[in-house]
Formats: C-alpha cells, sequence, structure tokens
C-alpha cells in the first residue's frame, strides 16, 4: 500500500470507481452517486487529477471494427541487458503504434510486447520489419492469441485494507 492511498477516503475510491467504468459521466450523475454536491465533486475529480490518480480519459475502441483484432504477444530476449541497450530498446519501440504493451519482465526473457494489427499476413510484416528491427533484439517467441476471456485496463478498487474515513 502506497502512502498515496492514504489520502483517499471512501468518497474518493467511489469516484474513481464510477470514472474507470463510465468516463463520460456527467459531473451531476456523479455528484448523485456519491452524495456530494456537484461542485464538491468537480473539486474532488480535479483534486484526484492533479494529484495523479485520474491519469486521462480514452474511449475503448472496438478492434473487430476497425481491422485490429488480431493479437499476438511476443516474448523477446535481448542479447545483452546492459542500461544503455535497455533504454534504446524502449526508445524504439514506443515508436511504434501495432505495440499496443510492452512490459520489461523478469525470468527467461527480457521483455513481452502486445501487438494488435489486422491478421497472420500483417503480424508477420511486423516481426520482420519492426521487432527484428528494434535495439538488441536475440531472440523471439510469439504467441497469437486463439480468444480473449478477460481484457481489462482497470484497477481493482476493492482493497483488503479499510481507506480513511
Amino acid at each position: 500500500m502506497t502512502s498515496a492511498f492514504l489520502t483517499l477516503d471512501r468518497i474518493d475510491i467511489r469516484i474513481l470507481d464510477i470514472l474507470q467504468n463510465d468516463g463520460r459521466i456527467s459531473n451531476i450523475k456523479l455528484a448523485e452517486a456519491v452524495n456530494l454536491s456537484p461542485t464538491a465533486a468537480l473539486a474532488r475529480v480535479q483534486k484526484l487529477g492533479s494529484e495523479g490518480f485520474i491519469l486521462g480519459y480514452e474511449a475503448k475502441l472496438n478492434p473487430d471494427l476497425l481491422n485490429a483484432s488480431f493479437v499476438v504477444f511476443v516474448e523477446i530476449l535481448l542479447d545483452k541487458t546492459t542500461p544503455n541497450i535497455l533504454d534504446d530498446f524502449s526508445h524504439a519501440v514506443v515508436q511504434y503504434p501495432e505495440i499496443v504493451a510492452c512490459h520489461m519482465i523478469s525470468g527467461g526473457f527480457d521483455f513481452l510486447v502486445k501487438i494488435r494489427c489486422a491478421n497472420m499476413e500483417e503480424f508477420r510484416r511486423i516481426s520482420g520489419q519492426v521487432l527484428w528491427q528494434l535495439p538488441g533484439v536475440k531472440e523471439t517467441r510469439s504467441y497469437p492469441v486463439m480468444e480473449v476471456i478477460k481484457e481489462s485496463n482497470q484497477v481493482n478498487l476493492n482493497f483488503k485494507t479499510k481507506p480513511k474515513k
């Protein structure tokens, strides 16, 4: 538990939960849901934003309708893991919109990358023209997704510890 969590009360947590489920809720409806005046609710949302709890708002798009429903996870092993190679790789990977997620991993490989594209043919192109051109790549292992069972960017706000009252 971070010390920042200690600054949240139940109303703040409720506001965060509502907003991550419906970022377009009106301030009036949000205020009603948390039993505050619209002015007080707006002040809390602004404070949560300025303190970094709310990073932004975005629409969730339908990849099936946008020709981007093919997902592949790729393990990437670098030839070296020196600070400059890691930095070069990290700076390069953010340049490619096809790479929708990249995580540095501890274990048998260095990075786990998530690619979203149209189909296997497009992934083969991305593999050769993007992944293998990234700095320091020694080896890759690809895992095409057959079916998405669950996918969410939401943060679990059901903490084991109780927030301040």
